[in-house]
Formats: C-alpha cells, sequence, structure tokens
C-alpha cells in the first residue's frame, strides 16, 4: 500500500524535473492525496501589456496542479499526461503571490478528471484572495512507458 508520505515524494521528486515550474519561480506548496498546491509570486517578467500575470503562465501553473493531483493517486510507477483542458480566466491576474490548486473530482484506470483554480493574493491569505482562473482538465494515465512514468 502506497503511504501518503511516498505520494508526496513521488510527487515533488516529479515537480522538481519540471524546468519551466523551476523558471517561472513556481513552488510545490501543498501535497495530499488527490489535491496539490503550486505558489507562484508575482514578476513583471510573466506579465502581459497591462501588467497583469500573463495568462499564459496562469494556465500552466493550472495544468501542473491539476496534473500533480492526478498523479497522487495513482499507483507507483505510473505518469501523468494533460489530454484536454478548459480555462475560464474570471478576471485579471493581479496580486503579489498566486495560488493554484488542483484537484481529483475522478480518477478512472486510463482517465483523470481534475479541477483546479488560481487565487490571487495580495497579502498572503488564502481567505483574501481572488479566484482569477478555473480550469477543467483531463489527464491520461501512463504506463510501462520509458521517459514518461516516473
Amino acid at each position: 500500500m502506497t503511504t501518503d508520505a511516498n505520494v508526496t515524494a513521488r510527487v515533488r521528486a516529479s515537480f522538481e524535473k519540471q524546468k519551466i515550474m523551476r523558471l517561472l519561480g513556481a513552488t510545490l506548496t501543498d501535497v495530499q492525496r488527490g489535491q496539490v498546491e503550486i505558489t507562484l509570486p508575482f514578476r513583471e517578467e510573466l506579465t502581459q501589456q497591462h501588467g497583469f500575470l500573463h495568462a499564459g503562465v496562469v494556465t500552466t501553473i493550472l495544468d501542473s496542479a491539476c496534473g500533480y493531483a492526478a498523479l497522487s493517486v495513482m499507483p507507483e510507477g505510473a505518469g501523468v499526461l494533460s489530454i484536454e483542458f478548459k480555462v475560464n480566466l474570471l478576471a485579471p491576474a493581479k496580486g503579489n503571490t498566486f495560488m493554484a490548486r488542483g484537484r481529483v473530482v475522478r480518477a478512472g484506470r486510463t482517465i483523470v478528471v481534475c479541477s483546479g483554480e488560481v487565487v490571487a493574493l495580495q497579502n498572503g491569505k488564502p481567505e483574501e484572495g481572488e479566484s482569477v482562473a478555473t480550469m477543467l482538465a483531463t489527464m491520461l494515465v501512463v504506463q510501462d512507458r520509458p521517459g514518461i512514468t516516473d
């Protein structure tokens, strides 16, 4: 049986391999079975022309949060790949910090459906944050495929 400590270690090890997360400055701040949180501090280099965090960056951290939530419920040796997602941008992404939360809605043998949200924080307090994006994502479970399975 896989323990929560094993799940956390596996998800964290995979996250450390994601060069895009390092490039963006994102960190994995919480891992639970079926739920993951990624935090990104605001940086001007990640903005669009009006000074808001770029929608592509918002989508990137949200996709990773959903993907790692899916991975957290997979057996050892399995990997996940995004095969579809829908993003709703709800408000301009302005804040000091952005928290992307992904959670598993339903996990099957080959497909995992996840939902996610990005909250913009001004003072670092989630309860005072504004939801700026939501995602509904479908992840493909991959097994026995070198380079994809962990």
